[in-house]
């Protein structure tokens, strides 16, 4: 066996160690991948906001991701300036009233016998939102520090994002470089079309609860249309956790309030679903309901939780390089995600 014949098979052997070693780091550093699919994101939203001025004003990119920065910002400013307190005191309010409407529901339950079972076995009898709200709005110091290097590593992204595309291109050998590449790209077109679609979604869902709670009646109308604005965030499961806190809410007035404000949300649902998704989904990236669904819970069970924040665009990722890399390279199908991504 010759000495070329050594190193080859020691190559091979490395690579296949490699590859198998993957799937561990993803398992013990999937904070990591979580900071890195936020990194991502935060430099797609600078971008979208940078292609107006590049296109309208014809600025250079650089120029436009740091006038896109600064009216993110101001935008922001300016929201949390004129909306800042009343949406805070919005939120305290939502959280008294849920706690509350707990209580009386966990008091109601404890008058039967069927009502003390399911105490006993939801959550160990305990339906009070007052341990669960507080600490899901309580922001840590780790916390804290993962959106520190998300906002750092995002605005190094948007500013370079060709160093970083090259260099998982330059992982592959050269006669598969121009592929790669390809892929690459089709992949961060189909995150980001999916990403202005579901931003659209989420400003309009929210203005649309705002007003629609905001008409019958239901207390904390910007706090609620806030919540589930970003609960739009996460497809199909988050209008019905961003619901959960609104019904809690208006019972607190009255039960006929409570189930007015679960019609409302079955309306604006039933709009989102029949109306404003086809009207976005038709030029943008959209995705199977049933395949988003199983991705979302998939990633969920393994990882825990916190992967419900970035399981969506996540799942949009690996349905993308499926497509790409399998359907289209493998069996030559041209699928409908395949054509709007040409």
């Amino acid at each position: 066996m010759t000495l070329k014949s050594y190193v080859d098979v020691l190559k091979l052997a490395l690579l296949v160690v490699a590859v198998a070693i993957v799937p561990v780091l993803i398992w013990y550093l999937f904070g990591v991948v979580l900071m890195a699919f936020g990194a991502i994101i935060l430099a797609m939203l600078l971008h979208l906001g940078a292609q107006p001025f590049m296109r309208w004003l014809k600025l250079p990119q650089a120029a436009a991701l740091i006038l896109s920065g600064v009216v993110i910002l101001i935008i922001l400013g300016g929201a949390g300036y004129m909306f800042g307190t009343r949406i805070v005191d919005e939120f305290q309010d939502v959280v008294q009233r849920a706690t509350a409407a707990g209580g009386v529901i966990r008091s109601n339950l404890q008058e039967s016998e069927f009502g003390n079972f399911l105490l006993h076995h939801i959550s160990g009898g305990d339906l009070s939102l007052a341990g669960m709200l507080p600490g899901f709005l309580r922001v840590s110091t780790s916390f804290l520090e993962a959106v520190i290097v998300m906002a750092i590593s995002g605005i190094y992204l948007a500013a370079q994002p060709r160093i970083y595309r090259d260099g998982i291109v330059w992982l592959f050998p050269p006669r598969k470089h121009a592929r790669v590449a390809e892929i690459v790209d089709g992949i961060g077109e189909g995150l980001r079309l999916w990403l202005l679609g579901q931003l659209i979604q989420m400003v309009l869902i929210s203005i649309m609860v705002t007003f629609a709670v905001w008409i019958i009646g239901v207390p904390s109308p910007l706090a609620l249309g806030l919540i589930a604005g970003i609960a739009e965030f996460i497809p199909y499961l988050g209008p019905i956790l961003a619901a959960i806190p609104a019904i809690l809410v208006a019972l607190t007035k009255s039960p006929e309030l409570a189930l007015w404000t679960f019609i409302v949300y079955i309306i604006i649902h039933q709009i989102e679903g029949q109306i404003i998704a086809p009207m976005v989904q038709h030029r943008l990236v959209s995705i199977p309901p049933a395949v988003l669904l199983l991705g979302i819970a998939a990633l969920t069970y393994l990882f825990g939780a916190i992967a419900i924040i970035f399981a969506a665009p996540i799942a949009v990722v690996i349905f993308t390089a499926i497509n790409l890399i399998y359907v289209r390279d493998t069996l030559g199908e041209n699928t409908e995600l395949i054509q709007k991504l040409r």
